[in-house]
């Protein structure tokens, strides 16, 4: 498999660290938290931690604070489709494809819920075939990029498509809310509005650079489920950080195990989270590991 286009995307309203402090401040929910919420708030968003400003879909930045079940859920149906759709576009155009040539679209999200789901919006936004297989895949948080290019791998060994555009897109923002739990707080304080998105090719393009997949693997552990999750509660989704996940020193060597260890240059891209650990291989001619990076971990959400 061969990743011959990367495109990104991101709402066009970025806010500083700093800017999101005095926002808080000036909110009513803001007076109700307790000391230590409040504290929690200013260290994380002040601190030296690396996260300069974020994107996000919110216009004021005020908006956050109008959090109800409904208003969130209308933030993520509105702006999952776009972000996702701009992604795709930039993606395609990179490798040089039209879009009656793909013959799959994959979508990983876990900030939202539709139905029907998100793949129906990216083929109407996209102009794609009526008879393209359209996959959406939920739940699966942190780790989902991973599900995803091994859903399109096996499309493309099997020869079902040719062609598959992978999406990866998250609007954390309709998952923003505030009370003292800190979970909820630091949430709050770390994420950003963003999508990614790669055209997969059995082939590779002759045309432009590409990277090539050459293999993956991944354990399942179900007694680290609850390490790191959300939780609906009164009608909203909830981040619960629980603990260190214990076990992952312990995965990778399996994992190792279990791979196809390539000896020419290769990335090994590693993802912990609560529903299993994962790992990949890839190869790639004249291609620099930060383009492989901005799919896998969506950093164009916020700003280092």
């Amino acid at each position: 498999m061969f990743i011959t286009g990367i495109g990104t995307a991101n709402p066009p309203q970025r806010y500083t660290q700093a800017e999101c402090w005095l926002a808080y401040q000036g909110s009513k929910q803001f007076k109700q938290l307790d000391k230590r919420a409040r504290a929690m708030l200013r260290k994380v968003l002040l601190a030296e931690n690396g996260i300069r400003t974020r994107y996000f879909a919110l216009n004021p930045l005020t908006d956050v604070f109008d959090a109800t079940p409904d208003s969130l859920h209308q933030r993520f149906a509105q702006h999952a489709p776009v972000l996702a759709a701009q992604a795709a576009e930039r993606a395609l155009q990179q490798a040089g494809h039209q879009a009656d040539e793909i013959d799959a679209v994959i979508i990983s999200t876990c900030t939202g819920y539709l139905c029907p789901g998100l793949s129906s919006y990216i083929v109407e936004r996209l102009g794609l075939r009526p008879d393209v297989l359209g996959l959406d895949l939920v739940g699966q948080g942190c780790g989902a990029a991973l599900p995803n290019l091994r859903t399109a791998e096996a499309l493309l060994a099997a020869r079902r498509c040719q062609r598959v555009l992978s999406i990866c897109v998250e609007v954390c923002s309709a998952a923003f809310y505030i009370d003292n739990d800190p979970g909820v707080l630091i949430s709050n304080c770390l994420f950003g509005d963003g999508a990614a998105a790669v055209v997969l090719d059995g082939t590779p393009n002759p045309r432009s650079r590409h990277v090539e997949w050459k293999a993956t693997a991944s354990l399942i552990n179900p007694l680290e489920r609850d390490t790191l999750r959300f939780e609906q509660k009164n009608g909203m989704l909830r981040n619960i950080p629980l603990r260190p996940c214990r076990n992952l020193p312990l995965a990778m060597p399996n994992l190792c195990s279990m791979m196809y260890w390539t000896r020419r240059a290769y990335c090994a891209a590693k993802s912990a989270h609560g529903s299993g650990t994962q790992a990949g291989v890839m190869y790639w001619p004249r291609c620099s590991s930060s383009s492989v990076s901005l799919w896998m971990i969506l950093t164009g959400a916020v700003r280092y």
